[in-house]
């Protein structure tokens, strides 16, 4: 297990465990954000209400999958293709949530979507948790406590992260774009980052990863906005009918 792997380096000196609690601290603030705008965009067609719920629960499951995911990340990553699909989940999310958080709300949808936004971060964890685990759990070098440590800042950092991407997005609808485009960088990465495209101990060099990062996040907006123009003419089409039908 990973785990077992790094208990060896485990710190022993109060300074040693101030490096450690230290880099926890920067690698949760840095990763909270990809979860963070996962949930922004899921909960934010929701009423006020069941948008904190739909941050709560986001949050929990996000957690939830890293303290699972912790005892199981290098199984996981040596499955084959797991990138891959999980990279190309992660892309489908992107556009599927970008389109629902442009145009015009559809009334009465609120309701009914707190489970399905609950379902899409659920999927969208699954997939982008195991580098995050695998972050946190190097950084704890075997330490129990250090690994609960940052697991548990992890909560609150994505649950005020999300709260406040939601409200920015309701003010600065850019958001909703910038946000959708960070995840079609993610799923980009992690699709050319699996071992069917560089089978170990191949690495692809940090610029091409990025490169392709930056087109997947150019192809997520280009196709939001293409399904929005759609959209809109959907509507018109259904508002202004031709003359002489009903």
């Amino acid at each position: 297990m990973f785990l077992a792997a790094v208990t060896a380096l485990q710190p022993h000196t109060p300074l040693e465990w101030v490096v450690a609690i230290f880099s926890i601290v920067l690698i949760d603030i840095v990763l909270a954000g990809d979860n963070a705008v996962v949930i922004a965009l899921a909960v934010r067609q929701l009423q006020p209400r069941q948008r904190l719920v739909g941050i709560m629960l986001g949050a929990g499951v996000a957690v939830g999958l890293r303290v699972v995911l912790t005892f199981f990340a290098a199984q996981l990553l040596a499955l084959n293709y797991i990138k891959l699909i999980g990279g190309l989940l992660v892309f489908w999310i992107a556009i599927k949530l970008l389109r629902e958080n442009t145009g015009a709300p559809e009334g009465g949808k609120a309701a009914a979507g707190l489970w399905s936004a609950v379902w899409l971060i659920l999927v969208a964890d699954i997939t982008m948790s195991v580098d995050n685990v695998l972050a946190v759990a190097a950084a704890s070098k075997g330490s129990f406590a250090l690994l609960m440590f940052g697991l548990g800042l992890s909560i609150p950092l994505v649950v005020f992260t999300s709260n406040l991407l939601s409200k920015l997005m309701d003010r600065y609808p850019i958001i909703v774009w910038i946000g959708a485009a960070i995840l079609g960088k993610v799923g980009g990465e992690m699709v050319v980052t699996d071992k069917l495209f560089f089978p170990p101990p191949a690495v692809p060099d940090p610029w091409f990863v990025h490169g392709v990062g930056t087109l997947a996040a150019l192809l997520v907006v280009g196709m939001g906005w293409f399904l929005r123009r759609q959209r809109r003419r959907h509507h018109h089409a259904a508002a202004h009918p031709p003359h002489g039908t009903k």
